[in-house]
């Protein structure tokens, strides 16, 4: 750029001696190479990414083209403002303002290339450090820090001492830690969620206080469970970072055993209620196949012998619908094969009874 800036000093003089027409012709030659540096960046871009994606290709394209654009144009402003010899201040005020506009465009994009650079790394599998649960965290941390760098470029473009501000604050910051320590705990605690993934989106989660569904959101300050009732449960991410959480969903795969108990009068076949009760389970078509169902003959209970029918289901959320269709399986085929489920009974016995026209003074 410094060499494109002395080459225009040498060539403007010689078309023009007038300041205005210098700049106007400045600025016209600025836009007509502006727009070639458009054009290449169109054609470029997407022989660079070839191979990675359609979509990435026009995505990239569309965010750096705008900001090259605006970059050589405000280049070119920036050496007609001094063609125009304008007064010290109204100088200084223009430059500056040129300065910021480059450094919000450059923000704006900058957010979106590492969104979707975030996103190539994610997909690839030699990024291993960006994985899709931990996305969310690189993003925001991404935007925070190319926030805070717009923001100390800023202060250089106005001429603001940056120590200054940089010490008071710190004192803010320390006051505001205090005042919000309920805040800042929820903050970290979902950072921490976010890194760690001890549950995901979508996950069937039960916490301790007895809450079962589905994560809908994982935010910086709370996380959001879609219970059966469909009723939403909104979790302050301090309570989700210090509470134990059973992840249904989790473990090597989303596969979940369900236990259907039911208990057979002392004298019953065994090997014919297992022998039902397995092909209850083989003949429902909806369970799992793999692994296998079981039955498992737990206890000598106290007034029957009491079976466990093992079975798996694809996902959490059918459990309940499981284990009502297995029950009602298990009932009908019991009554068609005699076999009987034994209930609680209380005899109750008389030795004698008092003397008729005897009272009882007591």
């Amino acid at each position: 750029m410094p060499k494109l800036e002395k080459l225009v000093d040498e060539w403007l003089p010689s078309f023009a001696a007038h300041p205005y027409v210098q700049a106007i012709l400045t600025i016209v030659v600025f836009i007509l190479f502006a727009y070639l540096v458009d054009r290449i960046v169109k054609r470029v871009i997407p022989r660079l990414m070839s191979g990675r994606g359609k979509s990435y290709d026009g995505r990239l394209a569309g965010i750096l083209h705008k900001p090259l654009f605006v970059t050589v144009l405000v280049f070119g402003l920036s050496i007609a403002t001094f063609r125009l010899e304008l007064p010290r201040l109204a100088s200084a005020v223009t430059l500056n303002s040129l300065k910021t506009i480059l450094i919000f465009v450059w923000l704006v994009a900058g957010t979106k290339l590492a969104t979707i650079l975030l996103d190539i790394g994610a997909r690839s599998p030699r990024f291993g450090a960006v994985e899709p649960r931990s996305l969310p965290l690189f993003r925001n941390a991404a935007k925070l820090l190319l926030i805070a760098a717009a923001l100390y470029f800023l202060f250089i473009a106005w001429d603001i001492n940056v120590t200054a501000w940089l010490a008071s604050a710190g004192i803010i910051g320390l006051a505001i830690s205090f005042a919000a320590q309920d805040t800042l705990s929820n903050l970290f605690a979902g950072v921490s969620i976010l890194a760690d993934a001890p549950y995901k989106v979508g996950d069937f989660v039960v916490l301790e206080t007895g809450e079962r569904g589905r994560v809908t959101t994982i935010g910086i300050r709370s996380t959001r469970l879609l219970t059966r009732d469909d009723v939403e449960v909104t979790v302050p991410n301090s309570i989700m970072g210090n509470t134990k959480i059973i992840n249904e969903s989790g473990g090597p795969y989303e596969k979940q055993r369900i236990r259907v108990s039911v208990s057979v009068a002392y004298g019953s076949d065994i090997d014919q209620v297992r022998s039902v009760l397995l092909e209850i389970a083989e003949n429902h078509s909806e369970l799992c196949t793999t692994p296998e169902p079981r039955v498992r003959f737990r206890n000598f209970g106290a007034s029957g012998l009491d079976f466990d029918l093992l079975c798996w289901i694809s996902e959490p959320v059918l459990r309940g619908k499981m284990v009502d269709e297995l029950n009602c399986s298990v009932y009908k085929r019991f009554n068609e094969e005699k076999i009987e489920i034994p209930y609680a009974k209380q005899d109750v016995y008389i030795k004698s009874l008092p003397a008729a026209g005897k009272k009882n003074h007591e």
